[in-house]
């Protein structure tokens, strides 16, 4: 029996030594973690205070505010879109914010915005190039990839060409990957293919119809295009394929009106077939009759 009463007793012991050193191994953890949390307190205020200071420092107001690339939109607008100023902090400016803010505008196709340390806050910007016109009931502008970047309004450009008969799903929307299409279209479609060829065969050097002589060009599902340009507005077939040779043909037939001088004028060149081409001229006046000539009746086939 007292045998046992001492092993009792040294098993107690041992129980309240234990007890102890773990009550002081978990004060020791409780300080160290309190110490942890105020030592991140501490750096997180000072970082706050450096920030404040350095946010509100004199020597970091922007002094030179650069703005380029603008073709269209002003200096003025493009600091007030980007909500930046003369005189402001440029440690302050979020760069990231400002460039959502600038590429918000619908004239505004890509920005960048930069830091030039002390004072020094540089902007640049890439404005959409309208290329033409888009008719769907109401007018939108398309840039030079053939999307549509915006809505068109009174103090838009008003000289370009206006490309209607084109469905919502042949065309694409800027910002969008994908054009607005069913799922199950994957390439751009024929009709909105030919308007950018015809586009951009008038947007080079030299062109026979450059855009700016375009008024209309107007897109039928079954039998292609039909452009309207000049002055005039002189109807030009020139159906769904082979533009480049319709536009040499084109240069030959102008050519061959312009030398012989009792033809003034067209109302109308057919190019849908160039192994038969129809031209219905407008003739000069003969002496004698009514000035302001007339409108002959003959088609000239080529």
């Amino acid at each position: 029996m007292p045998k046992r009463k001492k092993l009792r007793q040294k098993t107690r012991k041992g129980r309240k030594r234990g007890r102890g050193i773990e009550f002081i191994r978990r004060l020791v953890m409780g300080f160290k973690f309190t110490a942890a949390i105020g030592a991140v307190m501490v750096v997180t205020a000072l970082f706050i205070l450096a920030h404040d200071l350095l946010t509100q420092c004199d020597y970091f107001s922007a002094r030179q505010l650069t703005i380029e690339g603008m073709r269209r939109l002003t200096r003025e607008q493009v600091a007030r879109q980007a909500g930046v100023h003369t005189g402001m902090n440029i440690l302050s400016a979020n760069l990231t914010l400002v460039r959502k803010r600038l590429q918000a505008h619908p004239w505004i196709a890509e920005a960048q915005v930069s830091r030039e340390i002390p004072s020094g806050l540089t902007i640049s910007v890439q404005e959409h190039k309208a290329l033409a016109m888009v008719d769907l009931g109401q007018k939108y502008l398309m840039n030079t990839r053939g999307e549509i970047f915006k809505a068109w309004e009174p103090s838009d450009p008003e000289d370009l060409p206006v490309v209607s008969g084109l469905n919502l799903s042949d065309l694409t929307v800027y910002g969008r990957s994908q054009p607005v299409r069913d799922d199950s279209a994957t390439e751009e479609s024929p009709p909105f293919q030919a308007v950018m060829r015809i586009l951009q065969l008038g947007g080079k050097k030299g062109s026979i119809l450059p855009n700016r002589e375009v008024r209309q060009i107007h897109v039928d599902q079954q039998i292609g295009l039909t452009v309207h340009a000049f002055k005039r507005g002189n109807i030009i077939n020139l159906g769904f394929s082979d533009y480049a040779g319709k536009f040499r043909m084109l240069s030959r037939l102008l050519a061959y009106l312009k030398r012989h001088r009792s033809i003034s004028d067209f109302d109308r060149i057919d190019l849908n077939n160039l192994k038969r081409v129809v031209v219905k001229p407008v003739t000069r006046p003969d002496r004698g009759s009514e000035p302001g000539g007339r409108q002959s009746d003959t088609v000239a086939t080529l």
